[in-house]
């Protein structure tokens, strides 16, 4: 009876050993399942994070290119018009001839009072950054009037318009003499050059002509 309880106990023993063994066994493989998963799980999320990295650097391209802004463009203040028998003249932004008369060559303002009843100076404002067509070689400059205007100049002659021109192509000013305040005009238009006009064509009087005081028209 002894000898059977002894083998009893013997062989629950090497049993329990057996079950000991397996379950270290089992211990000792699961680390390395759980780190070969864990690694997978990294290296996923980290994939994914690198998409992400590289889809937000395209959008940010693409926004800068669009915001890309685009030149401005300018009016010319200025511009050119053939006249027959005339020439390639200067003309106003309504396509009005524009004159100069000789005694303002120098840049010097004589054209003042009644004169301008008849002589309309082509303004400008002040600061206007000043651009001129192909073909307009001449310097297109600024100067300040008498009571605050400022007048637009090329190669620094002052610019007027002439109130018998009532339609563009008109140039009934060229080569156009008058008289106010004892001063004697001689009135030309400018061609791109900067030169007087030819007076072929259309032109106004070379003998002078005094305008009647008061007068509201010619």
């Amino acid at each position: 009876m002894a000898s059977k309880l002894s083998a009893a106990v013997s062989a629950r023993r090497d049993r329990n050993s057996v079950r000991t063994g397996i379950g270290g066994l089992a211990r000792r493989a699961v680390p390395p399942a759980l780190a070969a998963v864990t690694a997978a799980g990294l290296l996923a999320a980290c994939g994914s994070a690198g998409g992400g990295t590289g889809t937000g650097g395209g959008s940010g391209a693409g926004a800068s290119a669009s915001a890309a802004p685009g030149a401005a463009a300018r009016d010319a203040v200025i511009s050119a018009r053939e006249l027959p028998g005339v020439g390639t003249v200067l003309v106003s932004r309504s396509g009005k001839t524009l004159y100069s008369p000789q005694q303002e060559a120098n840049g010097k303002i004589m054209c003042t009072g009644g004169c301008l009843s008849f002589w309309f100076p082509v303004r400008v404002a002040a600061g206007t950054a000043l651009h001129a067509p192909s073909g307009v070689t001449g310097v297109l400059g600024m100067i300040h009037r008498p009571g605050g205007l400022t007048q637009l100049t090329y190669n620094g002659k002052p610019l007027y318009t002439f109130r018998l021109d009532q339609a563009p192509g008109q140039a009934h000013g060229n080569n156009f003499t008058d008289r106010f305040g004892g001063t004697t005009f001689t009135w030309h238009a400018l061609t791109t050059s900067g030169a007087t006009a030819g007076t072929g064509g259309q032109q106004g009087t070379s003998g002078g002509y005094t305008y009647p005081s008061g007068s509201a028209g010619y």
